[in-house]
């Protein structure tokens, strides 16, 4: 949701926290700010726009320090602007805070204060949480860590905060609950963020901070504690990785960048887990639980955008492979329907963030009630990796584009590996299927990357089609849910409205909308029901519709009926949502380019939802 940075050490903080921002601009770019301890008092500087506002602003300002705390924001409660942007700073002026969260129980916090004669500058729920906190300071006496904890014990809702004193020039406080937070370990320094990338060029060590942890850093310690005041021992993990990953490597957009990279981050994905030539698939967290999961009587899927797509296509999979009944929840409806959950249900958590508030909360809920909690994330300690049973990580590297691309194919590739696997121990497909499927899934790198190959093509399609009001996109069965993905795609880069459908429902509502504007793009890859979508092509060439085909070398009927087509290899259609997707996340790029739009921070949106 928002991003927050912080530093505390030898060095001038400023430049390490914008950098910092800057990477983790992708997280909310509605405004960012500042603040800094210098000998003087706190400093404050905050601006609405994108981290470059803030930047300029700061030129010719005093940022001498060696501590301070930035933050960049995606707009919760309060529009943005110069002033509901943070830091906030207290009334009594003594301590600044940043705040990613929602704190759902603001208001009668904020009433009792304004009774006590607290005024406020900003519509936000942070300037309440701090002045509170400043209140029970001054009402107990206490120092500011104590403050934090009597505050937060009454707090309902989701937070990751920092803090610092204007008398305290080494010293931040943080915090978390449903909102992510790293700290990293360096000598005679430390730095804190909402995830790795602002730490990775100063350090390999980090500590990911817990649930109901208070944080209590500076240059040379860091101490942990619970709300109970009780000192907790950080667990120092490695940081898996690279300084290269997070910046754009000669392409002009992390978007498309990551697009290309899915050749090699499909095959990190499948390396060491798939081998065809041992007849296996090994997912050491799937192993643990293999006879529960192939036992179970129903599997539900919990998932939110891109990853419920991803789930989608892991229905069908599993119910045709593995014979389990699988259903698939938004977990933002999951979570408050009081859905009937029973002992050895098993749950898949797809997130690529690991930290998305609704999935989160939902796996919570449901662990409570005796299900078997599987979790397929991105980000390698996240929160969703922690609190499930098992799992298995998808290994398709930082993401930075806001738009997800590589981590839904990590997701359908491991998906894919779990559903073949649980079906060969289940014995519900044979070792000769499972084999082929393997052996097919072990071809997808190299065939995306032909795929790719047809990018300048795909370019050429959308400058044709880049001044469309509508699209409409259209699939069958595993096709299905990757015109979903396509339609999403297009809604988030480039603000054109979309809608998916499977082919078949269009007769039932959306070919009212079909006249010689609209673009219709068909998920046509040779699969069982390709003679039907052939069908649904002719009934929108007969209402005189824009076809654009994604279909399989070979296909001869398809073009007759296309005013352009994308050729992609032939492939198990099992398989073949991992490929069918690349041309549509590609339309979507282009699409946004061609329209002048910020491809990598699309407006309104964040990468990581870690708030409701």
């Amino acid at each position: 949701m928002c991003g927050i940075v912080g530093y505390t050490g030898f060095r001038q903080a400023y430049p390490v926290v914008l950098k910092g921002l800057k990477r983790l601009e992708y997280r909310g770019y509605d405004s960012s700010g500042v603040a800094m301890v210098q000998p003087d008092g706190l400093a404050l500087l905050k601006k609405k726009g994108k981290v470059a506002e803030l930047e300029e602003f700061a030129i010719g300002k005093n940022l001498a320090s060696q501590i301070c705390i930035g933050h960049t924001r995606w707009a919760t409660h309060g529009e943005p602007s110069d002033r509901n942007a943070h830091p906030h700073l207290s009334q009594s002026g003594e301590i600044a805070m940043i705040h990613n969260g929602i704190i759902e129980n603001y208001a009668p916090i904020k009433a009792e204060l304004i009774k006590k004669g607290y005024t406020f500058n900003s519509d936000t729920d942070t300037e309440v949480l701090l002045n509170f906190i400043d209140d029970i300071k001054k009402e107990n006496a206490c120092t500011l860590e104590e403050a934090v904890r009597i505050a937060l014990k009454r707090i309902v809702g989701a937070y990751c905060i920092l803090l610092v004193h204007k008398d305290d020039p080494e010293t931040i406080i943080a915090a978390r609950k449903g909102s992510p937070l790293v700290i990293g370990i360096g000598k005679g320094e430390h730095f804190l963020a909402s995830d790795a990338s602002p730490i990775i060029e100063y350090t390999k060590e980090v500590v990911y901070v817990n649930d109901y942890e208070i944080a209590i850093i500076k240059p040379d310690e860091l101490i942990l504690k619970n709300l109970g005041n009780e000192k907790q021992t950080p667990f120092v993990q490695k940081l898996d990785m690279e300084l290269a990953a997070i910046e754009k490597g000669g392409y002009p957009h992390f978007m498309l960048k990551e697009i290309f990279e899915q050749p090699q981050t499909i095959f990190d994905c499948l390396r060491g887990r798939l081998l065809p030539q041992e007849n296996n698939i090994i997912l050491s967290g799937i192993d643990k639980y293999a006879a529960e999961i192939t036992a179970a009587n129903r599997i539900i899927i919990i998932a939110c955008g891109t990853s419920w797509h991803a789930g989608l296509v892991a229905e069908y999979i599993i119910e045709e492979l593995c014979r389990i009944p699988v259903e698939v929840e938004y977990a933002s409806e999951f979570r408050y329907r009081n859905p009937i959950v029973q002992k050895g249900d098993v749950i898949i958590a797809i997130s690529q963030s690991g930290e998305t508030a609704d999935t989160l909360v939902a796996i919570e809920n449901a662990k409570e009630k005796g299900a078997i909690i599987l979790g397929v994330v991105n980000v390698v300690g996240s929160s969703i990796a922690r609190l499930s049973h098992a799992g298995a990580y998808t290994h398709a590297g930082h993401e930075i584009g806001v738009a997800s691309t590589k981590a839904f194919t990590g997701q359908l590739a491991v998906l894919m590996m779990m559903a073949f696997k649980l079906g060969y121990a289940k014995g519900t497909i044979s070792q000769e299927r499972f084999t082929q499927l393997s052996q097919e899934l072990s071809t997808v790198p190299e065939k995306v990357a032909k795929v790719l190959e047809q990018d300048d093509a795909v370019k050429a399609i959308a400058l044709k089609y880049a001044d469309a009001r509508d699209f409409l996109y259209l699939g069958r069965g595993y096709n299905f849910p990757i015109a979903l993905e396509g339609a999403l795609k297009l809604k988030e880069i480039s603000y054109i409205h979309a809608e998916g459908y499977p082919a078949a429902e269009m007769k039932h509502g959306p070919i009212a909308l079909v006249d010689e504007h609209l673009p219709v793009v068909f998920v046509a890859t040779k699969d069982s029901f390709h003679e039907k979508v052939v069908s649904n092509m002719q009934e929108i060439k007969a209402r005189k519709g824009k076809i654009i085909s994604i279909i399989t070398e070979g296909d001869e009927v398809s073009p007759t009926l296309s005013d352009d087509v994308i050729v992609l290899p032939a492939i198990d259609e099992i398989i073949a949502p991992l490929i069918n997707v690349i041309p549509l996340q590609l339309l979507s790029y282009h699409i946004g380019i061609a329209k002048g739009l910020d491809v990598d921070k699309p407006r309104n949106l964040a990468k990581s939802v870690t708030v409701e």
